[in-house]
């Protein structure tokens, strides 16, 4: 199995609440839905753009490679040690998004302070954790490069979103 289809859904997902993420609290609306649906394929979008580079990584050093099928073998190991750290942390961010919408309002808002707050703040250590886990995995030094640029490119999706459309909210 190749770890790079669902790598690549998790870092979508990711960056469409990225963009709800920087829309968040910039709108004193009530119906806001289709505000924070704009704001989500906003996400999406320049997620998938800067996912490029990563997919571009992978691609140049199967291409440059001399054993295409090792550097393959490799990047797949590390490939699924990357894939998961980010699933047991994608998990967790699941179990509060549910505890959110199915809980009554106050359970629902002390979900979104202990979960979802602190979850969000944990990011870079998960991506730390799958960056580590791809190397331990029998990744190496190609998979720990793809991981590393992958990684960067998810944590960059809410600044650039911020950035381009919301930056007059303070």
């Amino acid at each position: 199995m190749t770890p790079a289809i669902p790598l690549i859904l998790l870092g979508l997902v990711d960056a469409a609440c990225s963009g709800f993420r920087a829309y968040a609290g910039s709108d004193a609306r009530i119906r806001k839905q289709r505000a924070t649906t704009r704001a989500a394929l906003r996400g999406l979008t320049v997620g998938a753009v800067l996912l490029l580079a990563p997919t571009l990584t992978a691609a140049l050093l199967l291409l440059t490679t001399r054993d295409q099928a090792r550097t393959y073998d490799t990047l797949t190991a590390g490939g699924l040690g990357y894939l998961l750290p980010l699933t047991v942390y994608a998990t967790a961010v699941l179990l509060s998004l549910a505890a959110y919408f199915t809980l009554p309002f106050r359970a629902s808002t002390l979900a979104m302070v202990i979960g979802l707050g602190p979850l969000t703040l944990l990011r870079p250590l998960a991506i730390a954790a799958a960056c580590l886990g791809a190397v331990l995995n029998g990744g190496g030094g190609s998979a720990l490069l793809v991981g590393t640029i992958a990684g960067v490119a998810v944590l960059c999706v809410e600044p650039a979103v911020h950035r381009r459309w919301y930056h007059h909210v303070q």
